[in-house]
């Protein structure tokens, strides 16, 4: 296939890129700036340009562009920066794929877990309701954008991930440095649901879904949802260290503000990829043990 891809410097597109060459696709990149080679096309979402020829011919894309979640804290400026950069982009990018012709036959957009909320105990699957709050209603807004490519006949899937666990890059390599001292743990009693995906499954699922015919939203998550006291110890020991010691919630309130740590932190969401593994998806890394040693082993 011929694909388009968007936020391919991210975590997730940097690996995404080689898998699909890997896996014979011909891919191309969507970039901010003058394009320096042929697999590159210019777009600008905060202006809403693009290069709607450089996209002839492409049977699909894979739109992961977005402003990272953490990166700030959540002041009012910041949220409008988050929503905007989610709903222009996709927004752009599905008025342009919906004009072409031909149509391409599929988009796969970048949405996340964050649609839940707090889930407490319940399993979460496709099924559930949204969740209240900012994350739930961005969500929520990030998907109603890509619905002038639904309107197309474009198949369309969200692509609803989880913690997404690398040694090179997100949540987890931003801890690791503590958990190499010995010095990491769980946030407060670590009794919250961890929806976790090793970057291996999060790029296969995405490869999968390419051809899978499935539409709608998609849970991009391990099978076996952890607690994050268990997380936290089956990081511990791949690394061959303590991983025991509390992290008061109290600390990642000051550093992130309270609405962001708890929303990231702080929410119990025991997410199942219903839809992803009944359209027949093998996870490679299923269980947090096992990811755990490949990844950091």
């Amino acid at each position: 296939m011929d694909v388009v891809v968007t936020g391919s410097s991210g975590l997730v597109g940097s690996a995404l890129v080689p898998a699909l060459w890997e896996a014979g696709h011909t891919v191309r990149r969507l970039v901010r700036r003058a394009p320096t080679g042929p697999d590159e096309v210019r777009w600008d979402p905060a202006v809403g340009t693009i290069d709607a020829d450089g996209l002839a011919g492409i049977d699909a894309a894979v739109h992961l562009a977005g402003e990272g979640i953490a990166e700030k804290r959540w002041t009012p400026e910041q949220k409008r920066r988050l929503v905007e950069s989610r709903t222009t982009g996709t927004r752009l990018l599905a008025e342009t794929m919906a004009a072409l012709d031909p149509k391409p036959t599929v988009l796969l957009s970048g949405s996340a877990v964050g649609f839940y909320g707090d889930g407490g105990e319940a399993e979460l699957t496709e099924a559930s309701p949204a969740g209240s709050g900012f994350l739930p209603d961005l969500v929520q807004q990030w998907e109603a954008a890509a619905q002038p490519a639904v309107d197309a006949g474009i198949r369309t899937a969200f692509l609803r991930s989880g913690v997404v666990l690398s040694a090179t890059g997100g949540a987890m390599a931003k801890t690791l440095p503590l958990f190499k001292l010995g010095l990491g743990g769980p946030i407060g009693d670590g009794k919250q649901w961890w929806p976790w995906i090793a970057i291996d499954d999060e790029v296969g699922a995405i490869i999968h879904l390419l051809t899978a015919e499935v539409s709608g939203p998609v849970n991009l998550t391990a099978p076996y949802p952890v607690r994050f006291k268990e997380y936290a110890k089956a990081q511990g020991r791949a690394l061959h260290r303590p991983a025991f010691l509390p992290v008061p919630r109290l600390g990642p309130k000051l550093l992130l503000g309270a609405e962001l740590a708890d929303a990231l932190l702080g929410d119990s969401q025991c997410v199942l990829p219903t839809v992803l593994q009944a359209s027949g998806y093998e996870f490679r890394h299923p269980e947090i043990d096992e990811a755990m040693q490949v990844l950091l082993g």
